[in-house]
């Protein structure tokens, strides 16, 4: 089985590799890469490998543009200190999500999924994928919040915000209880961390949490008119292109 890492820590692949040949002897690990642009140029140029164990941020970007400019037919173990990119990930040929710090063991699972997959493929056995099944639907998305006001630092659980808003451009937190907080990251990044089960994007200026949602109606011109639990300083309305995806998402429980 030829192998390749893609991890732009030295130290981290050096482990890694350390643990990979402890495990399985016969194995080669035929390259390792830092970056998007060196994984991209090997990929193209060379023979994929049997398996890869990808990093998620690499020194140049998130792993995620490979799969951009390369087909990657091979199957990937993605080892990352990140939980919220898992769903991302089982679509770019994953096969398990490791968090870091790694053990043995957790790189032991990995080469079973790996067996059970080549299991079922030749002998039509289904492999074990409970654990990766767990992993999946586990709860994704960012659990709290760093805020700071009255020169003080606390949390704020995601599951107690109302919805996210544009202030005087700055993103702001609105809690169930009507506490607010500013937070430092644009609406655009919040959006990419919480869950998208969870929150979604009705416009520009609004991230709304689902149990935020106290009904809906239609509004002229084939909009929605979304009234939440507690008043916002805008009026709520869902423009007729994203209204489908939107009941969709009202629907998807």
């Amino acid at each position: 089985m030829n192998i390749i890492i893609i991890e732009d820590e030295l130290k981290t692949a050096k482990s890694l590799e350390n643990i990979i040949l402890s495990l399985r002897p016969d194995v080669k690990i035929v390259g390792q890469y830092q970056s998007i642009e060196g994984s991209v140029k090997a990929l193209l140029e060379q023979p994929q490998p049997d398996l890869i164990f990808m990093d998620i941020q690499l020194a140049d970007g998130l792993c995620f543009e490979i799969f951009k400019q390369v087909k990657v037919n091979s199957p990937i173990v993605f080892c990352t200190a990140f939980d919220e990119y898992s769903l991302e990930a089982f679509k770019r040929n994953g096969i398990d999500y490791v968090l870091k710090p790694f053990s043995k063991t957790d790189i032991q699972e990995a080469f079973q999924k790996v067996d059970g997959l080549q299991n079922f493929f030749q002998q039509k056995v289904i492999p074990d994928l409970s654990n990766l099944l767990t992993k999946l639907s586990s709860p994704a998305g960012k659990e709290s919040f760093l805020v700071f006001k009255n020169q003080k630092y606390t949390t704020v659980q995601t599951e107690n915000i109302a919805f996210f808003y544009i202030r005087n451009d700055a993103s702001t937190i609105m809690c169930f209880d009507k506490q607010e907080f500013t937070l430092s990251q644009s609406l655009d990044q919040i959006t990419t961390l919480v869950s998208s089960k969870q929150f979604f994007r009705v416009n520009r200026q609004y991230l709304v949490n689902f149990k935020a949602i106290k009904e809906i109606e239609h509004y002229f011109l084939r909009k929605l008119f979304v009234k939440l639990v507690i008043e916002t300083p805008d009026k709520l309305l869902i423009n007729k292109e994203k209204t489908p995806a939107f009941l969709s998402w009202m629907e998807d429980r």
